[in-house]
């Protein structure tokens, strides 16, 4: 699938990946927004890195953007 269909996917809760991507389990997800107090937070596009961390603010490259080996992680 191409990025805008992955994106309509993420904003259904799924989680994202690309095939190109050589990390194992490397994935993408939308993190909700959230209202705590008088402050809120918008939502944000996460990465699940090869490392096992949580990267937020994850920023497409041009290269993820153009690809159309998009799939959903099962």
């Amino acid at each position: 699938m191409n990025f805008g269909q992955a994106i309509e996917a993420l904003k259904a809760n799924k989680n994202m990946q690309r095939q190109g991507w050589n990390g194992k389990g490397m994935h993408i997800y939308l993190e909700a927004g959230i209202e705590k107090g008088t402050k809120i937070y918008e939502p944000v596009i996460c990465m699940y890195t090869a490392n096992k961390t949580i990267q937020p603010g994850w920023l497409a490259s041009q290269a993820d953007i153009l690809a159309e080996d998009w799939g959903v992680v099962v």
